[in-house]
Protein backbone atom coordinates (compact mmCIF):
# COMPACT_ATOMS: atom_id res chain seq x y z
CA UNK A 1 0.00 0.00 0.00
CA UNK A 2 3.19 2.44 1.15
CA UNK A 3 6.09 2.43 -0.78
CA UNK A 4 8.26 5.20 0.48
CA UNK A 5 8.90 6.07 4.51
CA UNK A 6 10.11 8.92 5.92
CA UNK A 7 14.37 8.17 6.70
CA UNK A 8 15.96 8.87 9.47
CA UNK A 9 19.92 7.75 9.59
CA UNK A 10 19.72 6.24 6.06
CA UNK A 11 16.24 4.45 6.46
CA UNK A 12 15.90 3.58 9.85
CA UNK A 13 14.41 5.13 13.25
CA UNK A 14 16.28 6.53 16.28
CA UNK A 15 16.06 2.76 17.77
CA UNK A 16 17.78 0.86 13.86
CA UNK A 17 14.37 -0.16 13.04
CA UNK A 18 13.60 0.18 9.22
CA UNK A 19 10.25 0.44 8.24
CA UNK A 20 9.92 0.01 4.36
CA UNK A 21 5.98 0.51 4.98
CA UNK A 22 3.15 2.09 6.98
CA UNK A 23 2.02 -1.47 7.10
CA UNK A 24 5.35 -2.86 7.80
CA UNK A 25 5.74 -0.62 10.40
CA UNK A 26 2.44 -1.13 12.35
CA UNK A 27 3.08 -4.78 12.34
CA UNK A 28 7.02 -4.40 13.64
CA UNK A 29 5.27 -2.36 16.69
CA UNK A 30 2.85 -4.76 17.39
CA UNK A 31 5.00 -7.74 17.72
CA UNK A 32 7.84 -6.27 19.19
CA UNK A 33 6.12 -3.49 21.80
CA UNK A 34 2.40 -4.86 22.12
CA UNK A 35 2.19 -8.50 21.42
CA UNK A 36 4.71 -9.00 24.40
CA UNK A 37 2.27 -7.67 27.09
CA UNK A 38 -0.70 -9.39 25.32
CA UNK A 39 1.06 -12.63 25.92
CA UNK A 40 1.93 -11.87 29.60
CA UNK A 41 -1.16 -10.95 30.55
CA UNK A 42 -3.45 -13.63 29.20
CA UNK A 43 -5.07 -10.60 26.84
CA UNK A 44 -5.52 -13.11 23.93
CA UNK A 45 -8.14 -15.27 26.10
CA UNK A 46 -9.73 -12.72 27.63
CA UNK A 47 -10.24 -9.84 24.90
CA UNK A 48 -9.15 -10.89 21.11
CA UNK A 49 -6.89 -13.23 19.39
CA UNK A 50 -3.41 -11.87 18.24
CA UNK A 51 -2.86 -9.59 14.86
CA UNK A 52 -1.41 -11.55 12.45
CA UNK A 53 0.48 -9.90 8.87
CA UNK A 54 -2.73 -10.56 6.83
CA UNK A 55 -4.62 -8.31 9.64
CA UNK A 56 -2.12 -5.82 8.62
CA UNK A 57 -2.09 -6.22 4.49
CA UNK A 58 -5.80 -7.02 3.84
CA UNK A 59 -7.70 -4.68 2.06
CA UNK A 60 -10.25 -2.39 3.52
CA UNK A 61 -13.41 -4.85 4.53
CA UNK A 62 -17.07 -3.32 4.69
CA UNK A 63 -19.48 -5.59 6.80
CA UNK A 64 -23.44 -5.92 5.93
CA UNK A 65 -25.66 -6.54 8.88
CA UNK A 66 -29.20 -6.73 8.84
CA UNK A 67 -32.96 -8.53 9.67
CA UNK A 68 -33.70 -11.09 6.40
CA UNK A 69 -34.69 -9.87 3.26
CA UNK A 70 -34.05 -5.87 3.73
CA UNK A 71 -31.71 -6.28 0.60
CA UNK A 72 -28.39 -7.15 2.11
CA UNK A 73 -27.03 -9.48 -0.79
CA UNK A 74 -28.74 -7.22 -3.80
CA UNK A 75 -26.92 -4.31 -2.14
CA UNK A 76 -23.18 -6.12 -2.52
CA UNK A 77 -25.08 -7.28 -6.10
CA UNK A 78 -25.59 -3.72 -7.11
CA UNK A 79 -22.09 -2.54 -6.13
CA UNK A 80 -20.78 -5.08 -8.07
CA UNK A 81 -22.86 -4.93 -11.14
CA UNK A 82 -22.45 -8.77 -11.37
CA UNK A 83 -23.78 -11.90 -9.52
CA UNK A 84 -21.09 -13.33 -7.55
CA UNK A 85 -21.06 -17.22 -6.64
CA UNK A 86 -22.52 -18.24 -3.94
CA UNK A 87 -25.02 -15.56 -3.74
CA UNK A 88 -28.73 -16.60 -3.60
CA UNK A 89 -31.65 -14.03 -3.28
CA UNK A 90 -35.21 -14.10 -2.36
CA UNK A 91 -38.01 -12.38 0.07
CA UNK A 92 -37.42 -15.52 2.20
CA UNK A 93 -34.46 -15.73 4.94
CA UNK A 94 -31.88 -17.47 2.05
CA UNK A 95 -28.08 -16.19 3.17
CA UNK A 96 -28.15 -18.64 5.95
CA UNK A 97 -23.96 -17.99 6.90
CA UNK A 98 -21.22 -15.72 6.51
CA UNK A 99 -19.79 -14.60 2.84
CA UNK A 100 -16.30 -12.93 2.08
CA UNK A 101 -16.97 -11.29 -1.26
CA UNK A 102 -13.04 -10.75 -2.74
CA UNK A 103 -10.75 -10.41 -5.06
CA UNK A 104 -9.87 -13.45 -6.87
CA UNK A 105 -8.34 -13.93 -10.52
CA UNK A 106 -10.79 -17.26 -10.89
CA UNK A 107 -14.22 -17.17 -10.12
CA UNK A 108 -15.19 -19.64 -7.33
CA UNK A 109 -15.87 -20.35 -3.68
CA UNK A 110 -13.37 -21.54 -0.98
CA UNK A 111 -15.35 -23.25 2.00
CA UNK A 112 -14.55 -21.67 5.44
CA UNK A 113 -12.24 -25.01 6.90
CA UNK A 114 -10.21 -24.37 4.22
CA UNK A 115 -10.38 -20.22 4.49
CA UNK A 116 -8.79 -20.51 7.97
CA UNK A 117 -5.48 -21.92 7.66
CA UNK A 118 -4.56 -20.02 4.17
CA UNK A 119 -2.05 -17.13 5.84
CA UNK A 120 -2.74 -14.90 2.79
CA UNK A 121 -6.29 -14.36 4.38
CA UNK A 122 -7.36 -12.34 7.35
CA UNK A 123 -9.66 -15.15 8.79
CA UNK A 124 -7.30 -17.58 10.06
CA UNK A 125 -8.47 -16.81 13.83
CA UNK A 126 -12.10 -17.69 13.27
CA UNK A 127 -11.23 -21.25 13.52
CA UNK A 128 -11.78 -20.29 17.46
CA UNK A 129 -15.72 -20.42 17.12
CA UNK A 130 -15.71 -24.19 15.59
CA UNK A 131 -17.08 -26.27 12.93
CA UNK A 132 -20.75 -24.71 13.56
CA UNK A 133 -19.59 -21.47 12.20
CA UNK A 134 -17.08 -22.50 9.75
CA UNK A 135 -19.50 -24.56 7.76
CA UNK A 136 -21.79 -21.45 7.09
CA UNK A 137 -18.89 -19.26 6.05
CA UNK A 138 -17.41 -19.02 2.60
CA UNK A 139 -15.47 -16.93 0.47
CA UNK A 140 -16.65 -15.74 -3.16
CA UNK A 141 -13.80 -15.04 -5.15
CA UNK A 142 -14.51 -12.86 -8.63
CA UNK A 143 -12.25 -11.07 -10.65
CA UNK A 144 -14.19 -7.33 -10.42
CA UNK A 145 -12.59 -3.90 -10.20
CA UNK A 146 -14.43 -2.99 -7.15
CA UNK A 147 -13.50 -6.44 -5.29
CA UNK A 148 -9.55 -4.66 -6.19
CA UNK A 149 -9.71 -2.23 -3.77
CA UNK A 150 -12.32 -3.68 -0.76
CA UNK A 151 -14.15 -7.07 0.46
CA UNK A 152 -17.44 -7.12 1.57
CA UNK A 153 -18.76 -9.30 3.82
CA UNK A 154 -22.47 -10.59 3.79
CA UNK A 155 -24.30 -11.61 6.88
CA UNK A 156 -27.10 -14.06 7.60
CA UNK A 157 -30.16 -12.32 7.75
CA UNK A 158 -31.15 -11.93 11.49
CA UNK A 159 -34.73 -13.68 12.78
CA UNK A 160 -36.48 -12.57 15.97
CA UNK A 161 -37.14 -14.77 18.80
CA UNK A 162 -34.68 -16.69 21.22
CA UNK A 163 -35.29 -19.91 19.10
CA UNK A 164 -33.30 -18.84 16.23
CA UNK A 165 -30.30 -17.50 18.14
CA UNK A 166 -29.92 -20.64 19.97
CA UNK A 167 -30.47 -22.72 17.30
CA UNK A 168 -27.27 -21.20 14.69
CA UNK A 169 -24.53 -23.24 16.81
CA UNK A 170 -22.36 -20.68 17.76
CA UNK A 171 -22.57 -17.64 18.88
CA UNK A 172 -23.72 -15.13 16.31
CA UNK A 173 -22.92 -12.13 18.68
CA UNK A 174 -19.21 -12.44 19.32
CA UNK A 175 -18.73 -13.59 15.42
CA UNK A 176 -20.05 -10.06 14.54
CA UNK A 177 -17.67 -8.95 17.28
CA UNK A 178 -14.76 -10.33 16.07
CA UNK A 179 -15.41 -8.90 12.23
CA UNK A 180 -16.21 -5.50 14.15
CA UNK A 181 -12.98 -5.09 15.21
CA UNK A 182 -10.99 -6.00 11.75
CA UNK A 183 -13.33 -4.31 9.14
CA UNK A 184 -13.84 -0.60 8.20
CA UNK A 185 -16.75 0.00 7.57
CA UNK A 186 -19.89 -1.59 9.00
CA UNK A 187 -23.37 -0.77 7.21
CA UNK A 188 -26.68 -1.72 9.03
CA UNK A 189 -29.56 -2.45 6.31
CA UNK A 190 -33.32 -1.37 7.24
CA UNK A 191 -36.20 -2.10 5.06
CA UNK A 192 -39.00 0.95 4.91
CA UNK A 193 -41.62 -1.94 5.79
CA UNK A 194 -39.20 -3.37 8.60
CA UNK A 195 -38.40 -0.91 11.34
CA UNK A 196 -38.86 -3.19 14.49
CA UNK A 197 -34.94 -4.04 16.21
CA UNK A 198 -35.44 -7.85 17.12
CA UNK A 199 -33.79 -8.90 20.42
CA UNK A 200 -30.80 -11.01 18.20
CA UNK A 201 -30.97 -7.47 16.16
CA UNK A 202 -30.41 -5.03 19.37
CA UNK A 203 -27.70 -7.71 20.41
CA UNK A 204 -25.50 -7.63 17.17
CA UNK A 205 -25.81 -3.88 17.06
CA UNK A 206 -24.54 -3.85 20.97
CA UNK A 207 -21.71 -6.47 19.84
CA UNK A 208 -20.15 -3.29 18.34
CA UNK A 209 -19.44 -1.40 21.13
CA UNK A 210 -15.94 0.70 20.85
CA UNK A 211 -16.66 0.78 17.00
CA UNK A 212 -19.07 3.67 16.63
CA UNK A 213 -17.17 5.86 14.16
CA UNK A 214 -17.75 2.60 11.86
CA UNK A 215 -21.54 2.01 11.64
CA UNK A 216 -23.16 3.85 9.04
CA UNK A 217 -27.40 3.13 8.91
CA UNK A 218 -29.22 2.61 5.49
CA UNK A 219 -32.75 2.65 5.02
CA UNK A 220 -33.17 0.61 2.17
CA UNK A 221 -36.75 0.51 -0.48
CA UNK A 222 -36.95 3.75 0.89
CA UNK A 223 -38.88 4.40 -3.23
CA UNK A 224 -41.93 1.88 -2.05
CA UNK A 225 -43.20 4.76 0.34
CA UNK A 226 -44.53 8.28 -0.57
CA UNK A 227 -42.70 11.09 0.81
CA UNK A 228 -45.33 11.65 3.58
CA UNK A 229 -44.94 7.81 4.75
CA UNK A 230 -41.14 8.36 4.17
CA UNK A 231 -41.03 11.54 6.38
CA UNK A 232 -42.63 8.92 9.40
CA UNK A 233 -40.52 5.82 8.36
CA UNK A 234 -37.48 8.10 9.26
CA UNK A 235 -38.53 9.45 12.14
CA UNK A 236 -39.90 5.69 13.50
CA UNK A 237 -35.99 4.40 12.36
CA UNK A 238 -34.42 7.16 14.54
CA UNK A 239 -36.54 6.58 17.71
CA UNK A 240 -35.67 2.92 17.42
CA UNK A 241 -32.02 3.37 16.90
CA UNK A 242 -31.95 5.90 19.87
CA UNK A 243 -32.66 3.02 22.10
CA UNK A 244 -29.86 0.81 20.87
CA UNK A 245 -27.08 3.24 19.98
CA UNK A 246 -26.64 4.93 23.17
CA UNK A 247 -24.42 8.03 21.72
CA UNK A 248 -24.97 11.41 22.25
CA UNK A 249 -24.59 12.30 18.15
CA UNK A 250 -27.24 11.08 15.51
CA UNK A 251 -26.32 8.31 13.48
CA UNK A 252 -26.01 8.81 9.52
CA UNK A 253 -28.73 7.23 7.81
CA UNK A 254 -28.51 7.07 4.17
CA UNK A 255 -31.88 6.54 2.42
CA UNK A 256 -32.49 4.75 -0.91
CA UNK A 257 -33.26 2.07 -3.04
CA UNK A 258 -30.21 0.38 -3.81
CA UNK A 259 -30.88 -2.55 -6.82
CA UNK A 260 -30.50 -2.20 -10.58
CA UNK A 261 -34.59 -1.63 -10.90
CA UNK A 262 -36.76 1.64 -11.83
CA UNK A 263 -37.42 3.48 -8.51
CA UNK A 264 -41.32 2.80 -7.63
CA UNK A 265 -41.73 6.42 -6.49
CA UNK A 266 -39.89 8.78 -8.50
CA UNK A 267 -40.97 12.21 -6.28
CA UNK A 268 -38.16 11.68 -4.41
CA UNK A 269 -35.75 10.82 -6.83
CA UNK A 270 -33.22 13.85 -6.33
CA UNK A 271 -32.82 12.93 -2.43
CA UNK A 272 -32.47 9.68 -3.33
CA UNK A 273 -29.44 10.36 -5.63
CA UNK A 274 -27.75 12.54 -2.98
CA UNK A 275 -28.01 10.11 -0.31
CA UNK A 276 -26.58 7.29 -2.58
CA UNK A 277 -23.72 9.91 -3.72
CA UNK A 278 -22.97 10.29 -0.66
CA UNK A 279 -22.55 6.71 0.69
CA UNK A 280 -20.57 5.99 -2.35
CA UNK A 281 -18.06 8.85 -1.29
CA UNK A 282 -17.86 7.50 1.90
CA UNK A 283 -17.18 3.98 0.80
CA UNK A 284 -14.72 5.32 -1.90
CA UNK A 285 -12.68 7.50 0.73
CA UNK A 286 -12.05 3.77 2.52
CA UNK A 287 -8.88 3.01 1.14
CA UNK A 288 -7.29 6.42 1.24
CA UNK A 289 -8.14 5.72 4.89
CA UNK A 290 -7.13 2.38 5.55
CA UNK A 291 -3.87 2.68 7.24
CA UNK A 292 -4.98 5.53 9.39
CA UNK A 293 -8.16 3.03 10.61
CA UNK A 294 -5.45 0.24 11.08
CA UNK A 295 -3.46 2.62 12.88
CA UNK A 296 -6.36 3.75 14.83
CA UNK A 297 -7.53 -0.08 15.72
CA UNK A 298 -3.69 -0.62 17.10
CA UNK A 299 -4.16 2.57 20.08
CA UNK A 300 -7.15 1.09 20.83
CA UNK A 301 -5.84 -2.46 21.66
CA UNK A 302 -2.59 -0.86 23.17
CA UNK A 303 -5.20 0.95 25.59
CA UNK A 304 -7.07 -1.89 26.05
CA UNK A 305 -4.05 -4.17 26.71
CA UNK A 306 -2.25 -1.84 29.12
CA UNK A 307 -5.75 -1.69 31.13
CA UNK A 308 -6.44 -5.59 31.11
CA UNK A 309 -2.48 -6.23 32.36
CA UNK A 310 -3.34 -3.74 35.72
CA UNK A 311 -6.59 -5.53 35.98
CA UNK A 312 -4.82 -8.90 36.11
CA UNK A 313 -1.89 -7.68 37.79
CA UNK A 314 -3.98 -5.76 40.90
CA UNK A 315 -5.72 -9.52 41.49
CA UNK A 316 -2.76 -11.20 41.83
CA UNK A 317 -1.23 -8.95 44.29
CA UNK A 318 -4.57 -9.00 46.48
CA UNK A 319 -4.48 -13.18 46.72
CA UNK A 320 -3.28 -14.75 49.64
CA UNK A 321 -0.17 -16.56 49.89
CA UNK A 322 -1.11 -20.16 50.71
CA UNK A 323 -5.21 -19.78 52.51
CA UNK A 324 -8.57 -18.87 51.86
CA UNK A 325 -7.82 -18.55 47.81
CA UNK A 326 -10.71 -19.52 46.64
CA UNK A 327 -13.33 -17.18 49.27
CA UNK A 328 -10.77 -14.04 48.24
CA UNK A 329 -11.14 -14.95 44.37
CA UNK A 330 -14.92 -14.72 45.21
CA UNK A 331 -14.88 -11.49 46.96
CA UNK A 332 -12.59 -9.64 44.35
CA UNK A 333 -15.32 -10.55 41.48
CA UNK A 334 -17.57 -9.17 43.23
CA UNK A 335 -15.88 -5.69 44.02
CA UNK A 336 -14.40 -5.37 40.56
CA UNK A 337 -16.07 -2.68 40.18
CA UNK A 338 -14.51 -1.02 42.82
CA UNK A 339 -11.24 -2.27 41.51
CA UNK A 340 -11.90 -0.59 38.43
CA UNK A 341 -11.85 2.95 40.34
CA UNK A 342 -9.21 2.05 42.41
CA UNK A 343 -7.17 1.66 39.16
CA UNK A 344 -8.70 4.35 37.12
CA UNK A 345 -7.16 7.30 40.22
CA UNK A 346 -4.17 5.14 40.56
CA UNK A 347 -2.70 5.14 37.08
CA UNK A 348 -5.01 8.04 35.56
CA UNK A 349 -7.24 5.78 33.31
CA UNK A 350 -10.44 7.06 31.49
CA UNK A 351 -13.51 4.45 33.04
CA UNK A 352 -14.08 4.55 28.58
CA UNK A 353 -10.44 2.34 28.35
CA UNK A 354 -12.17 -0.68 30.95
CA UNK A 355 -13.73 -3.81 29.37
CA UNK A 356 -17.31 -4.25 30.04
CA UNK A 357 -17.80 -5.14 33.99
CA UNK A 358 -19.98 -8.43 33.27
CA UNK A 359 -18.80 -10.14 31.19
CA UNK A 360 -14.91 -9.79 32.86
CA UNK A 361 -16.76 -11.22 36.26
CA UNK A 362 -17.86 -14.17 33.89
CA UNK A 363 -14.68 -14.86 32.37
CA UNK A 364 -12.49 -14.83 35.72
CA UNK A 365 -14.93 -17.51 37.21
CA UNK A 366 -12.43 -20.19 35.36
CA UNK A 367 -8.56 -18.83 36.13
CA UNK A 368 -6.99 -18.88 38.88
CA UNK A 369 -5.87 -15.34 40.39
CA UNK A 370 -2.84 -16.89 42.28
CA UNK A 371 -1.28 -17.76 38.51
CA UNK A 372 -1.92 -14.67 36.99
CA UNK A 373 1.32 -12.31 36.70
CA UNK A 374 2.54 -9.58 38.84
CA UNK A 375 3.27 -6.16 37.13
CA UNK A 376 6.24 -5.79 35.17
CA UNK A 377 6.38 -2.07 34.09
CA UNK A 378 8.87 -2.75 31.79
CA UNK A 379 6.35 -3.78 29.63
CA UNK A 380 3.73 -1.07 30.24
CA UNK A 381 6.42 1.53 30.02
CA UNK A 382 7.53 0.02 26.03
CA UNK A 383 3.68 0.12 25.39
CA UNK A 384 3.56 3.91 26.76
CA UNK A 385 6.57 4.91 24.91
CA UNK A 386 4.77 3.52 21.78
CA UNK A 387 2.06 5.66 22.16
CA UNK A 388 4.24 8.48 22.77
CA UNK A 389 6.50 8.44 20.26
CA UNK A 390 6.87 5.82 17.69
CA UNK A 391 2.93 6.50 16.55
CA UNK A 392 3.17 10.23 15.70
CA UNK A 393 6.38 9.04 13.00
CA UNK A 394 3.59 6.76 11.08
CA UNK A 395 1.26 9.25 10.87
CA UNK A 396 3.99 11.87 9.57
CA UNK A 397 4.61 8.75 7.48
CA UNK A 398 0.76 8.43 6.24
CA UNK A 399 0.67 12.01 5.23
CA UNK A 400 3.54 12.12 3.43
CA UNK A 401 3.21 9.27 1.67
CA UNK A 402 -0.28 10.41 0.71
CA UNK A 403 0.19 13.60 -0.87
CA UNK A 404 3.50 11.75 -2.87
CA UNK A 405 1.49 8.72 -4.13
CA UNK A 406 -2.41 8.90 -3.08
CA UNK A 407 -4.43 5.42 -2.68
CA UNK A 408 -6.90 4.83 -5.78
CA UNK A 409 -9.81 5.31 -5.05
CA UNK A 410 -13.26 2.36 -5.38
CA UNK A 411 -13.53 2.51 -8.92
CA UNK A 412 -16.10 -0.10 -11.48
CA UNK A 413 -19.04 -1.27 -10.47
CA UNK A 414 -21.51 1.15 -9.34
CA UNK A 415 -19.15 3.18 -8.53
CA UNK A 416 -18.30 3.57 -12.09
CA UNK A 417 -19.43 7.38 -13.39
CA UNK A 418 -21.50 7.57 -10.01
CA UNK A 419 -20.38 11.61 -10.12
CA UNK A 420 -22.89 13.71 -12.34
CA UNK A 421 -21.59 14.17 -16.05
CA UNK A 422 -21.49 17.13 -17.96
CA UNK A 423 -24.56 17.00 -19.91
CA UNK A 424 -27.09 16.44 -16.69
CA UNK A 425 -27.72 17.11 -13.39
CA UNK A 426 -28.74 12.92 -12.07
CA UNK A 427 -30.26 9.66 -12.89
CA UNK A 428 -33.33 10.42 -14.87
CA UNK A 429 -32.32 14.11 -16.06
CA UNK A 430 -30.63 15.59 -19.12
CA UNK A 431 -29.62 13.01 -21.39
CA UNK A 432 -30.68 10.65 -19.47
CA UNK A 433 -34.57 11.84 -19.02
CA UNK A 434 -37.33 9.52 -18.85
CA UNK A 435 -34.90 6.59 -18.27
CA UNK A 436 -37.99 5.29 -15.93
CA UNK A 437 -40.90 6.21 -18.11
CA UNK A 438 -43.15 3.61 -20.05
CA UNK A 439 -43.48 5.32 -23.16
CA UNK A 440 -41.08 6.96 -24.99
CA UNK A 441 -39.49 10.64 -23.95
CA UNK A 442 -39.76 11.78 -27.82
CA UNK A 443 -43.40 11.28 -27.29
CA UNK A 444 -43.55 14.41 -24.69
CA UNK A 445 -41.09 16.18 -26.75
CA UNK A 446 -43.40 15.91 -30.04
CA UNK A 447 -46.51 17.36 -27.82
CA UNK A 448 -44.19 20.33 -26.14
CA UNK A 449 -43.06 21.19 -29.90
CA UNK A 450 -46.95 20.96 -31.23
CA UNK A 451 -47.80 23.55 -28.38
CA UNK A 452 -45.32 25.85 -28.66
CA UNK A 453 -46.09 25.91 -32.81
CA UNK A 454 -49.46 26.26 -31.68
CA UNK A 455 -48.64 29.55 -29.80
CA UNK A 456 -46.61 31.03 -32.48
Amino acid sequence: MFSWVKQEQGGRNKEGEMYQTVTEGLQTLYHKKLLPLEEHYLFHDFHSPALEAADFQSKPMVLLVGQYSTGKTTFIRYLLEQDFPGMRIGPEPTTDGFIAVMYGENEGVVPGNALVVDPKKPFRKLNAFGNSFLNRFICSQMPNQVLQSISIIDTPGILSGEKQRISRGYDFAEVLRWFGERVDRIILLFDAHKLDISDEFSEAIRAFKGQDDKIRVVLNKADQVDTQQLMRVYGALMWSLGKVINTPEVVRVYLGSFWAKPLQNTENRRLFEAESQDLFRDIQSLPRNAALRKLNDLIKRARLAKVHAYIISYLKKEMPSLFGREKKKEELIMRLPEIYTILQREHHISPGDFPNVAKMQDMLQHYDFSKFPSLKMKLIESVDKMLASKIAVLMAMIREEESKAPPAMVSGGAFEGSQDGPFGQGYGEGISAGADAEDWIVTHLTCDCMFVSFIF
